[in-house]
């Protein structure tokens, strides 16, 4: 059965009955990928204590998702155009469910790994099928931009939702539950979506080519596992034969999908700049705030001192801000154009990213909560409207593999900035100058140093704790100026990109 399409001979958009109650379930896988997203930072420190990572094993339990998941977006985006998106998704949400088990109670930092990157195999089927699903139920343009705005404002809920919520559980039970809230949303997503959902496919899409696949997976894990290892400990010959691996993979998938009558993707996509724009203005905006989120919660709770949940609190501006931006991003794109409002939100992004330079390890909060706010606020403009753009450059027919980019895009940023950024961060926090004695694990991380205080005398204790902070502080400092400088950029980058750039159907 494919999606509801337009009736031969008419010009009006087909109202499918029934599409906001299937968005409230497409709006629970949303959901479900964003809690988890947020609620691994929020545990990073007492994963840190319990599993005892080094710092490279700590950025790789948190970028080994986005390595996994932005290597299969494409792939697994094509594999619902071609077997269903209604079948791939609820196949996805369980496995998501049943894997985050195994996140939970993982009891070394090479199994949460592990754990982690079958995550994000799961999760590679979820968030391309949502989209492509509202592609195909939205047929009417201010109708899908509301859709969309939706869509965001519940992934920037989540994000909302997973620090206050891990921040309880965190303060009442082990740090593996935060992964276990998982369950009952992926059990009400498959339960109400297998009634509700309607199926969706492309009528003729040709096969599903294993050697794309591969091609695809093998050139993202090369070229991102390349940036992180180099970021973190410069030059060396397997991350470079990594990279050339990942390139010649990659040059290999686009060869390839220019001579497949039928291709996983089609490249000629790319040719069009509002597409391209899109892509290229979510890739850097996450790059540029990522690293920077992925510590934010360590700063809060580690250097400022505040309990989980109280930290997840302060991380609400930023949700705040993106629910209600997101939701009149659409209006504001039509009555003002695509590119001040993507432009204007990347900027605002960017002067945030600067004011936090300024942190201090006593900065009070109404600093700290506004600078979240207006993050949140630029980003629920510039993402809801570059997905809109998106999709609506795209024939319906491709929505998952055009879906899949834009994620891929996001996942492919997420990793890379906690690859770069993050390296800023653990690099200058590791040049630290303790007391004599200072064991090796308070330089691996900022949660080991606090772990190893505990054994020490009080007086050196706190003479290492005060240093670490301090160059910690200081890493959030580079790694803030650093995502403030790509940010502005990609405001200037997409102004020119976007322009003439509508959110009406092309098709």
């Amino acid at each position: 059965m494919t999606s509801t399409l337009r009736p031969a001979g008419t010009t009006g958009a087909v109202k499918r009955p029934g599409r906001w109650l299937a968005l409230g379930v497409l709006v629970l896988a949303v959901l479900l990928v964003a809690v988890d997203a947020t609620v691994l930072g929020l545990a990073t420190p007492y994963i840190s204590e319990d599993l005892r990572p080094s710092g490279t094993q700590l950025l790789w339990i948190g970028d080994v998702y986005s390595f996994v998941i932005a290597g299969l977006l494409v792939s697994m985006g094509s594999l619902g155009d071609r077997i269903g998106r209604k079948r791939i998704l609820l196949a996805g949400a369980t496995a998501f469910g049943a894997v985050s088990v195994l996140n939970a109670y993982a009891t070394t930092p090479e199994l949460m790994i592990l754990a982690r990157a079958l995550l994000g195999v799961a999760g590679a089927t979820l968030m391309p099928a949502t989209l492509a699903l509202i592609r195909n139920l939205f047929h009417d343009p201010r109708e899908r931009s509301l859709a969309i705005g939706v869509w965001g404002a519940t992934a920037s809920a989540g994000t909302a939702v997973g620090p206050i919520a891990g921040g309880f559980l965190l303060e009442h039970f082990w740090w593996g539950s935060v992964f276990l809230i998982n369950l009952p949303v992926m059990a009400v997503l498959v339960l109400v979506g297998v009634r509700t959902l309607p199926e969706s496919r492309n009528p003729a899409p040709g096969p599903w080519d294993l050697s794309s696949v591969v091609l695809s997976l093998v050139g993202m894990i090369g070229i991102v596992y390349a940036v992180k290892e180099t970021a973190a400990h410069g030059l060396a010959p397997v991350p470079l034969a990594a990279g050339l691996l990942g390139a010649a993979a990659l040059y290999g998938f686009v060869r390839r999908q220019l001579t497949m009558p039928v291709p996983l993707l089609d490249m000629r996509l790319f040719r069009r700049r509002g597409f391209s724009g899109a892509v290229l203005a979510d890739l850097l905006t996450v790059l540029g705030m990522s690293g920077l989120v992925f510590f934010l919660s360590q700063y809060l709770q580690l250097v400022q001192g505040r309990r989980p949940f109280e930290a997840g609190l302060a991380e609400l501006p930023a949700a705040v801000g993106a629910v209600a931006a997101g939701l009149v991003a659409g209006r504001a794109a039509r009555r003002f154009t695509v590119r001040v409002v993507v432009s204007g939100g990347l900027a605002a992004i960017g002067a945030a990213l600067a004011v936090l330079t300024t942190l201090s390890r006593s900065t009070g909060y109404p600093l700290l909560g506004a600078a979240l706010l207006v993050v949140g606020v630029g980003a629920g403009f510039s993402f809801t409207v570059t997905a809109d753009v998106i999709l609506a450059g795209v024939p319906k027919d491709e929505a998952g593999a055009a879906s899949a980019v834009s994620e891929t895009a996001y996942e492919l940023g997420a990793a890379l900035g906690i690859a770069l950024l993050g390296s800023i961060v653990t690099g200058a926090y590791r040049g630290f100058t303790g007391p004599a004695g200072t064991p090796a694990q308070a330089h691996e991380s900022l949660g080991g140093a606090v772990e190893a205080a505990r054994g020490m005398p009080a007086e050196a204790a706190g003479q290492m704790l005060d240093a670490a902070r301090d160059s910690f502080v200081h890493g959030l400092h580079l790694a803030s100026g650093a995502g403030a400088a790509v940010l502005l950029a990609t405001a200037a980058a997409a102004w020119f990109l976007l322009r003439n750039q509508s959110l009406e159907d092309t098709d």
